[in-house]
């Protein structure tokens, strides 16, 4: 009983320091006057990912590797198909052609260099460090070439729906992002401890548990920003925020861990679900593609997908 407390307390602590982290960051970049675009992809689009980050890193230094690899790997395949597909079915998500060429190719080359790694087990120090530098790379090529060019309109509205109601001062600004971090640190901590516990009572695989209650449970702030878009209409926002998020899952948080800690990938994690995050990938960005749009329809195919793909994990734990 007090281990599920710790999960769900856990989860409600990384929901809640999330949406403080990012609104609280925001408020501080606009009035620093960083450019709107470089605002979602730095602040917004990693900033939902921080509970993966934190998760990660507490789950590869408390010795549990599986959750670490798991809860990233589950992370991006949950954001391209659970999150994308309810996101799809509130409304049809549109696409915006030239961040998806940039963006989408990214994700692409990365998630291919990323989930070559995971597959041969090379995740070195060395390694860890290349993957962040490669991320501050690609940032400061987004930074210049916005520079050089319009403001998009989706990022701008990105960022104005993380920050619609971020704080005016600065003093509430840096409460709320500092109270933030602390809160998503707090609740990876717990929602770790609780989850290995449950998974060594339950004789199910840490690595399971990392790739679907953990990895759903880090993406709530993906899930909530992206349907937030859909609804209000904006649902280009949707399909660029889960692309972000993936970049840095990919690069900055298994990069991050691996440079702290090495990490060893458990093996079905090799077999299996590296594989099924890179034949997600292009599926999601082949429908983004087609139409400039994902429909309802292809949305309910995502989320039949994701459920087919939760199901054989649990036939093949039992």
């Amino acid at each position: 009983m007090l281990d599920a407390l710790f999960v769900l307390g856990g989860l409600v602590l990384l929901l809640g320091g999330g949406e403080a982290l990012v609104r609280g960051a925001v408020s501080i970049a606009r009035r620093l006057g960083v450019s709107p675009l470089v605002i979602g992809l730095t602040l917004v689009g990693f900033g939902t990912s921080a509970p993966e980050l934190t998760t990660s890193l507490q789950a590869a230094l408390g010795g549990a590797p599986g959750i670490a690899v798991g809860n990233v790997v589950g992370s991006n395949i949950a954001n391209l198909l659970l999150i994308l597909g309810l996101a799809a079915l509130v409304a049809p998500i549109a696409v915006d052609r030239r961040a998806l060429k940039r963006d989408g190719s990214m994700l692409v080359a990365t998630t291919l260099g990323v989930g070559a790694l995971l597959i041969f087990d090379l995740t070195s120090r060395p390694l860890g460090l290349a993957m962040v530098a490669f991320l501050v790379a690609y940032v400061v090529f987004v930074y210049l070439a916005e520079r050089r060019a319009t403001a998009d309109a989706s990022a701008a509205l990105h960022v104005e729906e993380a920050a619609a109601v971020a704080p005016a001062g600065w003093g509430l600004s840096l409460v709320l992002a500092l109270g933030g971090l602390v809160g998503v640190v707090g609740g990876a901590s717990l929602l770790v401890e609780g989850a290995v516990a449950l998974a060594t009572r339950a004789g199910v695989s840490e690595t399971l548990i990392g790739l679907t209650l953990v990895a759903v449970g880090t993406s709530l702030p993906e899930l909530a920003t992206s349907a937030i878009a859909a609804r209000r209409g904006q649902g280009e926002v949707a399909l660029g925020n889960l692309v972000g998020s993936n970049i840095f899952n990919l690069l900055g948080i298994l990069g991050v861990t691996a440079a702290v800690t090495p990490l060893a990938v458990p093996p079905e994690i090799a077999a299996l679900d590296a594989w099924v995050m890179g034949a997600v990938t292009a599926l999601a960005l082949l429908l983004a593609v087609t139409g400039q749009r994902v429909t309802r329809g292809e949305g309910a195919l995502l989320l039949a997908l994701y459920a087919g793909y939760v199901a054989y994990l649990a036939l093949a734990q039992s």
